[in-house]
């Protein structure tokens, strides 16, 4: 149940949430200013000039680095970033963005760690799915990774359980040094569950979501879908650290 909640409960302080409520709200009340505000937030949060700059401040300003640029460490880390199951009995996991099982890879072909660990991420509603860890260590097997080197967790189901997990299993190898690979926008919360485990961690920050190669025109006025996803994207990752800082 824990996990339901964790992921439906903030849909109400969420863009979408907002936007419903205020159309319900001008429906119920029969008053004009809440529809006009939920329009009014609709478009803003569609625009690239306001979710670019709610999505730089999560991500940060730091650079994309290159894996040679890396220092070595005892193990890499790749965090889970979903999948999409296709349809069919063999259940086949397809990627949604491989952005950081790549840059796991190439930070083990670059020599920065001797054992490569990725997190078992499974989610109740998917239960037919094999966890996510176990999926990227068939595609890394099969790009010649040893299986000596491949290590998976438990079943997790957020970050914080992925932080535990993870800290579990290499302190019992006696291995403490890790680099640590995910979203920008996801790094500093995950960077600081996994410090509070006692790993000591290097960050290896991908899948940037702003493109830094894009500059401001009208076009950046025109609202589109992919940015209101990303808008979303970054509230959501607010109200995480918001709620870890509480907690």
């Amino acid at each position: 149940m824990g996990i339901y909640l964790h992921k439906i409960l903030p849909v109400l302080i969420l863009p979408t949430g907002l936007i419903i409520l205020l159309l319900l709200g001008g429906l119920l009340l029969r008053r004009r200013w809440p529809v006009w505000t939920a329009l009014a937030l609709f478009w803003l949060c569609s625009t690239p000039v306001l979710s670019d700059a709610l999505m730089t401040l999560v991500e940060g300003r730091g650079p994309r680095l290159e894996a040679a640029e890396m220092p070595a460490a005892d193990a890499i880390v790749v965090l889970g970033e979903g999948r999409d199951i296709a349809p069919g009995p063999a259940a086949v996991s397809e990627w949604t963005d491989g952005d950081r099982f790549w840059g796991g890879i190439a930070l083990y072909r670059a020599g920065k760690a001797p054992l490569l660990v990725f997190t078992g991420g499974w989610l109740p509603w998917a239960p037919g799915a094999p966890p996510e860890g176990d999926v990227l260590m068939r595609h890394a097997r099969l790009l010649g990774v040893p299986e000596i080197a491949l290590h998976t967790t438990a079943k997790v189901v957020n970050t914080e359980a992925e932080a535990y997990a993870v800290a579990q299993l290499l302190q019992q190898k006696s291995r403490t040094r890790v680099l640590l690979v995910t979203s920008a926008f996801h790094m500093p919360r995950a960077l600081h569950l996994f410090e509070e485990t006692g790993l000591v961690v290097t960050p290896f920050r991908v899948d940037y979501q702003v493109d830094a190669a894009e500059a401001f025109t009208v076009r950046s006025l025109v609202p589109r879908a992919e940015k209101f996803r990303k808008t979303e994207m970054a509230w959501r990752e607010l109200i995480g650290r918001a709620w870890h800082a509480l907690r």
